[in-house]
């Protein structure tokens, strides 16, 4: 698993939060990370939650890990995980701060054993993402950003390195589009086809947002249904990586917890800015 190599001191967030050090979570993610791969080796029960998403033991050992990591590191501030119980999430509408888990995002990934799954730990101020870490523990990747602080991505035991979205590619270039693995759609393929010269790249969970932020790709058009938890700490990333969440349509930023009655994610598009090849294509 990865090392932590601290390379920013502690932060404070805005308002009266104690200080946080980002290298604290990345160690939390790559333990619940252990804790999934302990699973992922071994035979496991695949079961349906009510909305036929696939759940297994895997999903529940990292969400009791990272749940109490957190409580016992900001004991006053929340926690809402994909695995939260309803009571969990009573009275979230008067939460300017929390945290926001997903601690497997792809579990069909995971049951295909692709590799392709992450732990999602993202910490959210007034709807905003403003720290965030993405861990593939298959792959041995962590992502991590803070905003303002720039984005990082390290890989095994080498160093971390700094990451940042690419430019639009120039007239006549390639535009490298994210798709998702699992969820296909037909307005993925009508935005694809509209937009000149498209090169499509596969890739399950919010690793296909990590991929933007690190600049190996340009835009991730997401037409199909996510919640808040899959996209937090990506976004995270991917805006201290100097690039933007948009909801479609409008295309203005994505933010969080702004629905009393639902969870789920607008459509949105991952990208370093707008730009006329995309920007307005009709889906």
């Amino acid at each position: 698993m990865a090392s932590i190599t601290a390379i920013k001191p502690s932060i404070s967030v805005e308002g009266q939060l104690p200080m946080i050090d980002i290298h604290a979570i990345v160690k939390i993610a790559v333990d619940a990370g252990e804790q999934i791969m302990a699973v992922y080796q071994q035979d496991f029960t695949v079961v349906n939650k009510q909305d036929s998403s696939p759940l297994t033991d895997a999903d529940m050992r990292a969400h009791h890990l990272i749940c109490d990591r957190l409580a016992q590191l900001t004991p006053n501030i929340p926690v809402l995980s994909e695995e939260s119980s309803a009571k969990d999430s009573l009275g979230r509408m008067e939460w300017t701060r929390y945290w926001l888990v997903d601690p497997l995002d792809g579990t069909k990934e995971f049951v295909k054993r692709n590799g392709e799954f992450t732990v999602n730990i993202a910490l959210i101020d007034n709807g905003v993402p403003v720290m965030g870490v993405v861990h593939a523990p298959a792959l041995g990747i962590s992502y991590w950003g803070e905003r303002q602080r720039g984005a990082f991505k390290q890989v095994g035991q080498t160093a971390p390195s700094a990451i940042q979205t690419a430019q639009p590619p120039q007239p006549g270039s390639r535009w490298r589009v994210v798709g998702s693995r699992s969820h296909a759609s037909a307005d993925f393929e009508t935005f694809v086809t509209a937009l000149p010269n498209a090169e499509l790249v596969s890739m399950g969970s919010s690793l296909k947002l990590c991929l933007v932020a690190e600049g190996a790709a340009d835009l991730y058009p997401r037409f199909g249904p996510t919640s808040e938890w899959d996209t937090a700490a990506a976004q995270a990333v991917v805006e201290a990586a100097g690039g933007q969440v948009l909801r479609i349509p409008g295309l203005t930023t994505l933010r969080y917890n702004q629905d009393p009655l639902s969870l789920l994610n607008p459509w949105f598009i991952v990208c370093t800015q707008t730009h006329q090849d995309w920007a307005n294509i009709k889906v």
